[in-house]
């Protein structure tokens, strides 16, 4: 089938209309209409090949929430007017050991599992340029439908608006996956190292689990937002302040989606407490072992969250009536928008409603 969305070509030009084909949903696929997509940062650094492995043309968009149209013949887990979502993940091996156990998000097949958008997490190896799901691409959410095997379309419930359930996908799940894997519990001290998408969604979780948050931020005007989540506000580059913090934390987990030093933050950990980063995925400013050493502390990493902690984490908001800061933008702001989050200029997310896309003027340029 045709699809229309927003794309590029190159890592130098902006997204634009593009029209492109979709395969049609075999026996256990679900067909969807795009309801929203959230705006990732992950976005931004795709695009832009800023992590060398962009697949072009690139159609972004991995926080997708829209309604099943049509199901395959053997789909039992979902239903035609079904409000859906899609995160990072529309396939994986299934056959290695993180995926038996349920951990999709650290398959270990030789391209690591199916992103919903740009093909594989890394660059396919085969000769013929075809990765092990036998496509060379894959297009994510900024397009009027999506198809995806039914195992990874998940449910949103009922409790949860469907433009706030989008961020949920990812950002939500980004900061859950870590937060239960290192038993946050009430009454624990818990940091967050950056107050954007991730972070505000980190802080408000933690908070949710009962834990004392405290964010840390470059930017003054958002410490009255950590007021107005309940949270403390401190800011970076405060030295007295992050002094007086000195090994008082259970755990702190940083947002910044860029390479960035966590030294300083390493030194307010307690003794066998552990600094989680998932905003950067590039290499970060080297680490003072010796402050790890003297109080056996960790730094540690971890990536996206599995199927099962994403159908876990978007109960738990709807539990307890958690939802992400979001701003909805039509289509054609996309350009503006990107720029924006680059300079940290949004309160906290941009929700694309996808049905400005039925608006556009310009033509669809193939792809």
């Amino acid at each position: 089938m045709t699809a229309k969305g927003y794309g590029t070509k190159h890592s130098f030009t902006d997204l634009k209309p593009v029209q492109f084909e979709r395969e049609e949903a075999g026996a256990h696929d679900v067909e969807i209409e795009v309801l929203f997509c959230g705006v990732c940062h992950s976005d931004i650094h795709q695009v832009k090949n800023e992590w060398s492995n962009t697949v072009y043309p690139c159609v972004p968009g991995h926080e997708i929430v829209g309604r099943v149209r049509k199901v395959g013949a053997h789909v039992k887990a979902h239903a035609v007017g079904d409000l859906v979502g899609v995160g990072c993940m529309i396939d994986s091996c299934r056959t290695c050991d993180p995926c038996r156990g349920g951990e999709e998000n650290y398959c270990e097949s030789p391209n690591s599992w199916l992103a919903t958008y740009n093909g594989p997490m890394v660059p396919a190896k085969e000769a013929d340029g075809q990765n092990i799901y036998g496509r060379d691409n894959t297009f994510g959410g900024y397009s009027d439908v999506v198809v995806v095997n039914e195992d990874f379309v998940l449910a949103i419930p009922a409790g949860l608006a469907p433009e706030a359930a989008a961020p949920i996908l990812c950002a939500g799940v980004t900061t859950w996956s870590p937060l239960k894997e290192w038993g946050v519990k009430a009454g624990d001290k818990v940091g967050v190292l950056g107050f954007g998408g991730l972070g505000h969604m980190a802080a408000k979780l933690a908070k949710a689990l009962g834990a004392e948050v405290t964010v840390f931020t470059r930017d003054k005007e958002k410490l009255e937002e950590a007021q107005r989540l309940g949270v403390t506000g401190v800011l970076e580059d405060d030295d007295k302040a992050l002094e007086k913090l000195a090994n008082s934390f259970d755990f702190i987990l940083s947002t910044v989606p860029e390479k960035h030093d966590v030294n300083p933050f390493v030194e307010l950990l307690k003794r066998d407490s552990t600094l989680c980063v998932v905003g950067a995925l590039e290499p970060l400013k080297p680490i003072d072992n010796q402050a790890l050493a003297f109080h056996r502390k960790r730094v540690a990493g971890s990536l996206i969250g599995s199927l099962a902690e994403t159908r876990e984490v978007l109960a738990f908001c709807a539990e307890h009536g958690i939802a992400p800061d979001i701003e909805i933008i039509p289509i054609q702001q996309i350009n503006e928008a990107y720029k924006k989050v680059e300079k940290a200029d949004v309160r906290f997310r941009y929700v694309i409603d996808m049905a400005s896309l039925k608006d556009e003027k310009s033509d669809f340029g193939s792809i």
